[in-house]
């Protein structure tokens, strides 16, 4: 009776652990989405922490740019934080940015999308549906997809990431973004897509062909993504390739 409770157990468990590939993605609940897109191999999350305005001083604008060294900064590096608070309003606390990194060219991923888009629907579309299906099988033979979402604990610090993602351009991410796989060998962008407001993000385009052959197998170890967004947001990630397994298959 121990060994057969015990056996089921450890199959429930499995069961669990494998929710994704033993039921329809279209029959997914939200948490199961969310485990997909935010605890998964396909998605990894940077987050960056801005603690200057942990210590209160006055907000007040100023044009010093040089003074003296009191409690840990200059006078003109704490102006230049005054600066900042007069332009959005103080915070005096910590603020962080999230950015999160998704291998939307996995199936999985877009089907984690989809199904959220299906369950903010109050009423059945079966339009909807085919179009979210049509994205689910999308042919992504030729090319790795990374998306890039990111929220903050204050949106008004959203407001400059969201300018750098929309402004850049492959021609300037050309030389300092790239996927980067365990041996060392990378590959550049070969194209970009600024947020447009479909709900997916910045998308990074790379071959996923290189020489006639797959840039990612399964012995490559890990791949990392790095890009130099702008001077202030630098993207660095790293996904681990044994955990990109879904339906008995390598899916990025």
């Amino acid at each position: 009776m121990k060994t057969l409770l015990s056996l089921s157990l450890i199959l429930a468990v499995v069961v669990v652990s494998a929710f994704g590939q033993d039921k329809n993605w279209l029959q997914w609940s939200k948490a199961d989405a969310e485990k997909i897109l935010n605890h998964s191999g396909w998605s990894q999350t940077q987050s960056e922490t801005d603690t200057s305005e942990m210590v209160y001083s006055p907000t007040s604008r100023g044009t010093s740019s040089i003074g003296r060294f009191e409690n840990g900064r200059t006078t003109g590096d704490q102006q230049a934080i005054n600066n900042n608070r007069a332009d959005r309003g103080a915070t005096n606390q910590p603020i962080t940015v999230n950015y999160h990194v998704r291998l939307l060219s996995a199936k999985p991923v877009r089907q984690a999308f989809m199904r959220m888009v299906s369950l903010n629907q109050n009423t059945s579309d079966p339009e909807l549906t085919a179009a979210l299906k049509a994205f689910v099988v999308r042919d992504f033979t030729d090319f790795i997809v990374l998306s890039v979402l990111f929220d903050s604990t204050d949106s008004r610090f959203s407001g400059p990431a969201l300018q750098a993602f929309a402004t850049v351009r492959v021609g300037t991410l050309a030389n300092n973004t790239y996927l980067e796989r365990k041996d060392g060998k990378r590959i550049f962008p070969i194209n970009y897509f600024p947020p447009n407001g479909d709900g997916l993000g910045a998308k990074f385009v790379f071959a996923r062909l290189v020489d006639e052959r797959p840039f990612v197998v399964q012995d490559s170890g890990t791949v990392r993504f790095y890009s130099e967004v702008s001077p202030q947001i630098k993207l660095n990630v790293t996904f681990k390739v044994s955990e990109l397994m879904y339906e008995g298959k390598l899916e990025y």
